[in-house]
Formats: structure tokens, sequence, C-alpha cells
């Protein structure tokens, strides 16, 4: 198991930003503030997941995910507070977040679901945002041109995110979760993640009067699919998931422990 540490990111997010933070660029902008806009409901989702997940484990086997489980929450519920401090700045600046509404209503729908269907869920949606976080750290320097302080944000979120990759997964598979159920979600969240983030990009741009522009598809369009494009870069670790022998350690790097390393400064350690 993993020891993942809670940690208090040393950033001012009371102050406001601009509202195309991320270089000026228009799609990026919109692109990033979509997924913020899923933060806070789904963490909780992953929070309860996990936290109903442990419960469920034979008393026997929970003092070994203990610490693990703990950490996860504590990592989750830090981003659901951040993402939530910088919707606020969203809200303020006209866009309207349909995403959370959306997935609060699908959320619903899984009350008195089994656990293991729950973290199926939630290791799918952990796998993207791995990859996501992997591709982030990788090229860290696109977002150079950013907000320094909501650089640091998605950075460290990344980070986090890449640490704590394998614990629903791991939760899964002790509670006797098979294959064909955890491929089954996959392929379920595969299409709804990819449809809610086209959906409030695109929101967004509509509401931000840049939609029609050429230049933000244009920027659209090398940011996911050019030579170093998230889509593009995705497409190998995406299919790894399907994989009867998949684990997400085996998409383990260092980029997590070295900005972690690197920027220490950034953040505090919670109850150090």
């Amino acid at each position: 198991m993993t020891d993942l540490v809670v940690r208090r990111l040393l950033i001012d997010l009371e102050k406001p930003f601009a509202r195309h933070w991320c270089g000026g660029d228009a799609f990026r902008t919109a692109f990033f503030n979509a997924l913020s806009m899923s933060f806070p409901i789904g963490e909780q989702f992953f929070i309860d997941s996990v936290r109903n997940g442990y419960k469920a484990l034979p008393a026997a086997e929970q003092p070994k995910y203990k610490a693990e489980v703990q950490g996860f929450v504590g990592q989750e519920a830090t981003h659901r507070r951040i993402h939530s401090l910088f919707n606020a700045h969203l809200e303020q600046q006209g866009l309207v977040n349909a995403w959370g509404p959306r997935a609060q209503r699908r959320l619903k729908l899984m009350e008195g679901v089994h656990p293991l269907h729950w973290l199926a869920i939630t290791a799918a949606n952990e796998h993207f945002t791995a990859i996501f976080a992997e591709w982030m750290l990788k090229n860290s320097d696109l977002l150079d041109d950013a907000e320094p302080r909501l650089k640091t944000m998605w950075l460290w979120h990344s980070a986090e995110e890449s640490e704590h990759k394998s614990t629903a997964f791991d939760l899964y598979q002790a509670l006797g979760g098979n294959h064909e159920w955890r491929i089954r979600w996959f392929r379920r969240i595969t299409f709804i993640f990819l449809g809610d983030t086209l959906r409030q990009t695109i929101n967004n741009l509509r509401r931000d009067g840049t939609l029609w522009r050429w230049g933000t598809w244009k920027s659209g369009i090398g940011y996911l699919f050019g030579r170093r494009g998230l889509l593009r870069d995705s497409c190998g670790p995406w299919r790894d998931y399907l994989r009867r022998d998949f684990h997400p350690s085996q998409q383990e790097s260092d980029l997590s422990r070295r900005w972690l390393a690197d920027n220490a400064s950034a953040y505090t350690a919670v109850g150090a």
C-alpha cells in the first residue's frame, strides 16, 4: 500500500484571476475550468466509494488498508475544497456549472448499489485522472504562460492524483471485483467522462463569447491532438486498463515524486 501524505496548498485563492488565466488562451482555459467544475461532486463520490469499500472489507483485512484510505480521503477532500474556491471565481465570471448537477442526478441512481460498483466507477475515473496527471507533469511547460498560482494548483493536484491512483483499484480487487464488471464500467465512464468534458467546455466557451472563433478551435485541436496532444498521448495508457493483468502501478513514473520534491515550498503536510 502507498503512504499518502495530506498536504495543504499554500496559494491564495481568495484573489480573483483573469478570465483567460491559461496564457490568454480561451480553449485551454475553458477546458481546465470544465474539469474543475466536476471535481467537488466527483471527489466526494470517490471519498464515499473508498470509505464504503473499506468498511465492506473483512475486519481482519482493514488494518492493511487503513492508512492509505485515510490518506486518500484527506487528499481528495483537500482537492474538493481547493476546486470549490476556484469554481466560485468562475461563477463570478458568469460561467455556469452544468456538469456538477448532471453528475449529482446520476449519482442518485447509485444509492443502495453494492460498494463494488462504486469502486469500479471510482477506479475508472481515477485512471482517467492519473493519465491526465501524468501527461500534465510530463508537459508542465505548457502551463508556463498560465497564472503562476493556478499552474501550481493544477500540478499539485496532478502529483497527488498520481500518488493515489491505485487505492480504489486495490479495494475493488480486495473485495473480489471481477475483470468483466471493471471493464464494463470503464467503457461507460469513458463515454460519460469525455462527453461531459466536451459539453462543459463548449458551454464555457459559449458563455465566454469565444465558441465560434477559429483561434479557439485551432488551439483546441493542437492541445488535444497535436504532437504532444493530450488525447493523442493518452490512447495507449487508456487501452492498458482493458488488460486482465493491468494494475495502475504499471504506469508508474517519478514525475509526481520529483514535482513534490522540487516544489516543497508550495505546500505543507497536514499534521506535520
